[in-house]
């Protein structure tokens, strides 16, 4: 069973930056990938980034350019570095973890979340 914990959200001004964290235990994958999604209110689930074990990243056409996914030395430890943020960024951001070669990161695929941290950028 994975455990997720995710924090660093906050308020902050459009332009503004946040560092979002995520630290995953349980037990799970060997050389797992980890990504983050968000969910704005009244908008599904939606993907964002995601890293896998060699460093391998991937993101959403909205945030190319501005978020920037890495992971710990500890690997158990993801972050997503935000900058330029906009109010559309406004929503709970939540991370997870994917079995090593799995590149879908589609909402459904996974079962169990942690509690997310909200990020509100104001206009």
């Amino acid at each position: 069973q994975v455990h997720l914990v995710e924090s660093g959200g906050g308020l902050v001004q459009a332009g503004g930056s946040l560092r979002l964290s995520c630290v995953v235990s349980g037990s799970f994958f060997n050389s797992y990938g980890m990504g983050w999604f968000r969910q704005a209110p009244g908008k599904e689930r939606e993907f964002v980034a995601a890293i896998d074990w060699i460093g391998g990243t991937n993101y959403a056409d909205s945030v190319k350019g501005r978020f920037t996914v890495s992971r710990g030395n500890a690997k158990s430890t993801m972050y997503l570095q935000m900058n330029s943020l906009k109010p559309e960024d406004t929503a709970v951001y939540y991370c997870n973890v994917a079995a090593p070669g799995y590149t879908g990161w589609g909402v459904r695929d996974f079962a169990s979340w942690g509690q997310g941290t909200q990020v509100t950028v104001s206009s």
